[in-house]
């Protein structure tokens, strides 16, 4: 395990740290401020922008200022760049974004960004565009603004930031014996990936899509495995992983339809075309989340009762 303990002399200097708030406002600035001494703690030097700050309506400041602070973080001396949190907000900007400047500071200087949620529409046309690689896991006040960050959310993000990352496991129980595939790792949030289907901002990518998702009610979440189908996406997949499916409440009128119904449903759909449906991915709106390099080539593998993602090019 990583030390945090600063006065222990051990944790090494890890360079400097970004927070960006390129969606929505940030609800709880005294979470951002934990998150602050956290990273501090981890051996990172943190700059927060006056921006990431900022509200306009729900987001976090005008679209012209969230634009400027992602450029920004592109053209800075920033090792990391981190959202602050997601919300909803980078739909609107995708159109105006200078992706090219982003890919040069990622392939060149080896800038990592990283973020889930609504940040997911960032990262799929970043590698849409330019290929460009990022990073799907924590952010700052949604995951380092507790008073104690979860320790295997910590771990798998400092070995991302280390250069070691070279595979993750989680228990996987429906994950077909001899599972063996390789592709591109590609994915995140369910709704941003369903929302780009018909854009020039999803990738054409034949790999493994992971998904998850907050706040939406199961027959949502397979109207939107629906439309991946109907639009050729997740057959086109090597496998599809499941992350978490979190904050939605069931009614009387579900009578017995849930989540598992839905994944269910995507599976039968995806099974006579050989694309494994495998749930159980740490990974989502949840406390304990991996960190996972969004468009490397990657392989899956089952072990037991364990699948493996190997990530032999993972190291930014």
């Amino acid at each position: 395990m990583h030390d945090i303990n600063p006065s222990s002399g051990q944790t090494p200097s890890r360079g400097l740290l970004r927070l960006v708030s390129p969606a929505g406002a940030v609800q709880e600035p005294a979470r951002l401020e934990m998150a602050e001494t956290h990273l501090r703690n981890l051996g990172f030097r943190v700059h927060l922008g006056a921006q990431a700050l900022a509200r306009v309506q729900r987001f976090a400041g005008t679209d012209a200022q969230r634009l400027r602070a992602i450029h920004d973080a592109a053209r800075s001396r920033a090792d990391v760049v981190m959202m602050t949190r997601g919300g909803y907000g980078l739909s609107r900007l995708l159109q105006a974004i200078d992706y090219d400047l982003l890919a040069q500071a990622i392939k060149e200087r080896k800038q990592m960004w990283v973020g889930h949620s609504d940040f997911t529409a960032l990262q799929l046309a970043l590698l849409a565009k330019t290929g460009a690689v990022t990073f799907s896991g924590p952010m700052a006040s949604y995951d380092f603004g507790e008073n104690k960050a979860d320790d295997i959310t910590v771990d798998c993000f400092l070995d991302a930031v280390d250069g070691t990352l070279e595979a993750v496991g989680f228990v996987c129980d429906d994950a077909p014996r001899g599972l063996d595939v390789e592709g591109v790792l590609w994915g995140g949030n369910l709704a941003m990936v369903a929302s780009l289907i018909g854009t020039p901002y999803l990738p054409r990518a034949k790999g493994v899509l992971f998904l998850e998702d907050v706040n939406e009610h199961p027959y949502c979440v397979e109207r939107m495995f629906s439309q991946l189908l109907h639009a050729g996406v997740a057959q086109r997949q090597k496998a599809v992983l499941l992350g978490q499916f979190t904050a939605y409440k069931l009614s009387a009128h579900d009578a017995g339809y849930d989540l598992n119904s839905a994944v269910q449903w995507l599976r039968a759909q995806l099974k006579p075309l050989g694309v494994p449906v495998l749930t159980g991915l740490p990974f989502g709106h949840v406390r304990t989340k991996l960190t996972l390099p969004h468009g490397v080539r990657t392989r899956v593998l089952r072990d037991g009762q364990e699948v493996f993602l190997f990530f032999p090019h993972a190291h930014h």
